[in-house]
């Protein structure tokens, strides 16, 4: 799936773009499906916008999201199972062995989005050998003005950084050392995927424009991975992707316990 270029491109810098994952006919039933889901939901908890002292706002904004999706509509199980996604997974990872960990959606409306601070996932779901993986699929085109995401490339090599969260459950990396300012922008056109390290240094912009900025995340891992300890448990955690996960539990003892 991917060229010994891009798995270079992807090991020295953190992050890959990748083009032609998805159809057109793909990503237009998923975006359909996305706009359903948020609209049946709207009366719900859906606010999300990142909390701590990391920046002040001038004025209130907003971010929308929507846990596992998979759970809500069958297109994105379809998408989270799509070929030619695990394919580029496994040549990232080293393995056809594939976890889900979580997925999720995120809506910035327009004139009002939230940006996001420059932050390590790792820091809410920490792995032993660190292979856990972002997968960031654009539903719309995006820039800085409508709150695109921006990396720090190569900064996973820099391992575990400080939290500087100041609330509990809300992390960040110390945004004087890398302010979103420095960071470098990833513009991507709707249906492009970047798939990222949960080590890279990442964010977002605020959604300064006039349209909406959707997108759908997947995060999976290795199933010869295990956590450094028990967080973030989300619905349908070590569902497999790909091949299979030898070290799940076998136990009729433990059958009705949470997937």
């Amino acid at each position: 799936m991917l060229s010994q270029t891009q798995l270079q491109f992807y090991k020295d810098n953190g992050y890959l773009l990748l083009d032609e994952v998805y159809t057109t006919a793909e990503i237009d039933e998923c975006s359909l499906e996305y706009d359903e889901i948020f609209t049946l939901k709207k009366n719900s908890e859906l606010e999300a916008t990142w909390k701590g002292d990391w920046k002040d706002e001038a004025s209130p904004t907003q971010l929308f999201s929507i846990h596992s999706l998979q759970n809500h509509a069958a297109i994105f199980t379809r998408m989270l199972l799509k070929d030619t996604l695990l394919q580029a997974i496994a040549d990232i990872l080293g393995t056809k062995d594939i976890l889900l960990h979580h997925t999720k959606a995120h809506v910035k409306p327009s004139g009002t989005g939230s940006a996001f601070p420059m932050h390590q996932d790792y820091q809410y779901f920490p792995y032993k050998k660190d292979t856990l993986v972002a997968v960031f699929i654009h539903l719309d085109d995006t820039s800085m003005e409508n709150g695109g995401l921006a990396v720090y490339p190569g900064s996973h090599h820099l391992g575990p950084l400080e939290d500087r969260g100041n609330i509990p459950g809300w992390h960040y990396v110390d945004q004087d050392k890398f302010p979103i300012e420095k960071a470098t922008p990833v513009n991507a056109k709707r249906g492009q995927v970047v798939i990222f390290s949960y080590l890279l240094v990442h964010g977002s912009y605020p959604n300064t424009s006039d349209s909406v900025r959707r997108m759908l995340l997947f995060q999976m891992m290795s199933a010869h991975d295990e956590k450094l300890r028990e967080t973030h448990r989300s619905p349908c955690q070590g569902m497999v992707l790909s091949g299979r996960n030898p070290h799940a539990e076998a136990n009729i003892k433990k059958r009705h316990e949470e997937c």
